[in-house]
């Protein structure tokens, strides 16, 4: 549990750091370029999931990240992430959840302020620090699956 504290503050912290400054420094409807033409700051408020998906469904995404914060805390305690990238995929996951679900109970919706311009796409969906820990844990698991495959293959050969 210190290990997933340890890893999942640090990034909460700054999350709702970048978050509070962007509400009190960059008014709504504002781009301030940081990178003209592919990287700007920019205040956005999102009610939904990601890339504002059902929009206006505060509530129901409010409880479906506090079920999934315990869930993964309960997984933790018990052990359950036994290889590195899964720690570290669980607690970046558990930063994110946290980071945005504050934000739902406080402000009634989600902060996002980081704005990608991709010249094949144009405007990502605006994003923020928990959203890109969320991404990052996604990917995480992902390669975790192959390894602890790989793993569990290797030992029933070996056990033969």
């Amino acid at each position: 549990m210190r290990w997933l504290l340890a890893v999942s503050l640090p990034f909460f912290v700054i999350d709702q750091i970048t978050k509070e400054l962007v509400l009190r420094f960059v008014p709504l409807d504002v781009t301030i370029p940081v990178i003209p033409g592919f990287f700007n700051i920019i205040q956005a408020h999102n009610t939904g999931a990601a890339f504002s998906m059902f929009r206006d469904n505060n509530y129901f995404f409010v409880g479906l990240a506090s079920t999934a914060l315990l869930v993964l805390v309960f997984l933790f305690w018990k052990g359950k992430f036994a290889y590195l990238t899964t720690k570290w995929a669980g607690a970046l996951l558990v930063a994110g959840i946290a980071g945005n679900l504050i934000d739902r109970l406080r402000h009634g919706f989600v902060v996002d302020f980081l704005d990608v311009i991709l010249p094949w796409y144009g405007h990502w969906p605006t994003f923020n620090v928990a959203d890109s820990c969320i991404c990052v844990a996604a990917g995480l698991f992902v390669i975790a699956s192959f390894r602890e495959e790989r793993a569990q293959k290797k030992a029933k050969a070996e056990a033969k």
